[in-house]
């Protein structure tokens, strides 16, 4: 071993995060041209006198926040796969913030991957002395090919890591 490359070095990390497309700021301005909108249709009818249709316009621009907020929770789940030449490790946390670690073998643990002709990859399993783990469930089918590639050549690349 050089000190470039210590024992106990990870051979692969990777940190997954589901993807959100709509930043804070994006979802300010979102919310800032719903507002508008509901306010000028909610004032037109204010005007011909069916002022109870006004308050349903709120009603709107709630239930979107409420949505938008349950999406930003889902969000911070994410999952941590380490492959070291001895072990893998999969740490798993929910939106709730509720940790999760699964440890594997890296010379036992097989990774099957089950693909859709026209979508790509609809799934990532590591599975090994009959225990089986989904990872990577909220990554695209493209992330999810990448994701299985690497994974597949860290886990060869543990098992020829000599002793």
């Amino acid at each position: 071993m050089t000190l470039d490359n210590p024992p106990d070095a990870p051979i692969f990390a990777a940190s997954l995060r589901p993807y959100r497309s709509l930043s804070p700021r994006g979802f300010m301005l979102v919310m800032g041209a719903l507002v508008a909108c509901s306010f000028t249709a909610g004032l037109a009818f204010w005007s011909m006198g069916a002022w109870p249709i006004a308050g349903f316009f709120g009603l709107d621009i709630l239930l979107v926040q409420v949505a938008f907020r349950l999406n930003y929770r889902q969000a911070r789940a994410h999952e941590e796969v380490v492959v070291f030449r001895d072990r893998m490790t999969v740490t798993s946390v929910s939106a709730r913030g509720e940790s999760r670690e699964s440890e594997f073998n890296p010379y036992w643990a097989r990774l099957e991957v089950e693909r859709h002709p026209e979508i790509g990859v609809t799934r990532v399993t590591i599975a090994s002395h009959g225990r089986r783990l989904d990872v990577a469930g909220f990554l695209g089918p493209w992330e999810r090919e990448s994701f299985a590639d690497a994974l597949s050549a860290a886990l060869a690349k543990a098992r020829a890591a000599p002793a």
